[in-house]
């Protein structure tokens, strides 16, 4: 079951999906031909139905010309960052070379 807040980004994800289609002037006939889908697949997509796979909303942002929006995803990892930096111990002294006993 998806939190209130992640259902809401899914219906804004398959609206802007929706958006780019019409601004394309693509048919949905057309998206869901190219992108190998049928059309109540692309309809749902376009609904945010988490049922959907990722692949089939990779393969309708590619049709789209969209689909390096899909490496924006968890690109800027700010609080992964603080808590790995949070975890970091920092070592009293360096390691020791291997070529010291040249």
């Amino acid at each position: 079951m998806l939190l209130p807040k992640t259902r809401r980004i899914l219906d804004e994800l398959g609206e802007n999906i929706k958006l780019a289609r019409l601004r394309r002037k693509f048919s949905s006939q057309q998206v869901a031909q190219r992108a190998g889908i049928s059309r109540p697949t692309l309809s749902s997509i376009e609904k945010g139905k988490p049922t959907v796979s990722i692949g089939s909303y990779l393969m309708v942002l590619q049709v789209l010309g969209l689909e390096k929006d899909f490496l924006l995803l968890a690109k800027d990892d700010e609080l992964g960052r603080k808590l790995q930096d949070a975890s970091m111990t920092i070592k009293k002294r360096a390691p020791k070379r291997a070529d010291d006993n040249d």
